[in-house]
């Protein structure tokens, strides 16, 4: 069978992961491209895999694009015969490149919802106001959509479904824990896109309880975590893409998302968002020049993915998954631990984008092998989970499980 040429679109860190990984696993897969908007950062990208010596001898090809554009998203789909595209741009272009797909019929992996970036935290659920309202155009076409294939969301989405197929006939609560303990050395900056980051947590906090969507502010409701390797912390209920898809499939269940954070953090942030710069609302300057306030403040921070080299300690993320089998309640926790300096010695890039950029990679190969190729519109929890679990833990992101039986692989 033809292998399928891959179009990786975007340029940052998480890309960077994971064109690092689809040269690692070349194998699976045809011609590799990477196209960006500034297509010298695709080139810096095709220079570190070369560094690390992983490309194989295979050509990777960068384009510019303007993933802004559909038709020039389908155009380069197009001259490039890619069949599988994975989007980890910006959040902003989920619609354009998901449409560019459904024109030429290309697979669709992203590992964020879809954002307007006029708009903050709309209504639930949040994938009912974008890409689930493209479902039927995806099947009508013949497309595989994958959605949310990241870590949070993408591998937490895969440990509910774990936790449904394996430990439980019901599940009555879901909580995800997103714990970094690592530290970076700089005085303060986002893991990801500042933009991206902030817009996260200055809306409403939408959990699912009791059958019905919660309301929080952030930072309103926080309680502290003892997890594995990296110890106590505190993380707070958080608004997250993973819960507004998780809801739709456990709708009996209470669904939550919960994010550590130092006060540090919490101090910079509130008093950011309580002078305004954390708006997306354009303002005038005396000068009478305009201005995005939140985009200021994204230019004035460090770039994410320069963060990598001094970046030591480790991720903890996971479920607590709570049901009953047979009539008896039970616990588990699904977790897995990722090391920042591991990370760049791999891949030259820190854990946060390491742990999101490996499983969308997962996702391509296993449509590339015909195990997830479905042909329609899905979120990680509608496909199995055991064969995507196994697999991350052969790319280097290994799920371990804490269960009745103790701590132990999956």
């Amino acid at each position: 069978m033809e292998k399928p040429n891959v179009l990786i679109i975007g340029a940052g860190g998480v890309a960077q992961v994971v064109a690092h990984k689809v040269a690692q696993w070349a194998d699976e897969f045809g011609d590799l491209h990477i196209a960006n908007r500034t297509q010298a950062k695709a080139d810096a990208i095709v220079g570190t895999i070369r560094d690390k010596g992983t490309a194989h001898g295979r050509t990777i090809t960068t384009h510019a694009l303007d993933a802004m554009d559909a038709e020039a998203v389908a155009a380069l789909i197009r001259r490039t015969g890619a069949r599988i595209v994975i989007n980890v741009g910006s959040a902003f272009v989920n619609m354009t490149v998901l449409q560019g797909c459904i024109d030429t019929g290309a697979a669709y992996i992203d590992t964020a919802i879809h954002e307007d970036p006029a708009r903050i935290c709309e209504t639930p659920p949040w994938y009912g106001n974008y890409e689930w309202k493209r479902r039927e155009a995806v099947e009508a076409a013949g497309v595989t959509a994958i959605l949310g294939a990241g870590f949070d969301p993408g591998v937490v989405n895969a440990y509910a479904r774990l936790a449904e197929d394996e430990y439980f006939d019901t599940i009555e609560s879901i909580d995800i824990v997103d714990i970094n303990a690592g530290s970076h050395g700089r005085w303060f900056a986002t893991n990801f896109d500042p933009e991206i980051n902030f817009r996260e947590f200055t809306g409403t906090v939408y959990s699912w309880q009791g059958g019905e969507w919660r309301e929080n502010a952030m930072f309103e409701v926080g309680r502290e975590w003892d997890l594995p390797v990296v110890g106590k912390q505190t993380a707070y209920l958080s608004g997250h893409d993973e819960v507004h898809s998780l809801s739709a499939r456990y709708p009996q269940a209470d669904v939550r998302f919960w994010m550590g954070f130092g006060a540090h953090y919490i101090n910079v942030f509130t008093v950011l968002k309580n002078l305004g710069l954390l708006s997306e609302q354009p303002v005038t300057t005396a000068e009478g020049q305009q201005v995005v306030p939140l985009k200021v403040v994204k230019a004035v921070l460090p770039d994410p993915s320069s963060l990598a080299p001094d970046y030591t300690g480790k991720t903890c993320i996971g479920d607590l998954v709570r049901g009953t089998r047979d009539g008896q309640p039970g616990e588990v926790f699904i977790y897995n631990v990722a090391d920042h300096a591991e990370a760049y010695a791999e891949v030259g890039s820190q854990g946060i984008s390491y742990t999101a950029g490996v499983p969308p990679v997962a996702a391509a190969i296993l449509i590339a092998r015909g195990v997830w190729d479905v042909k329609r519109m899905v979120n990680v929890e509608d496909l199995p989970a055991r064969p995507f679990l196994e697999l991350l833990g052969d790319m280097g992101l290994p799920t371990r499980v804490i269960d009745a039986t103790g701590d132990h692989p999956i």
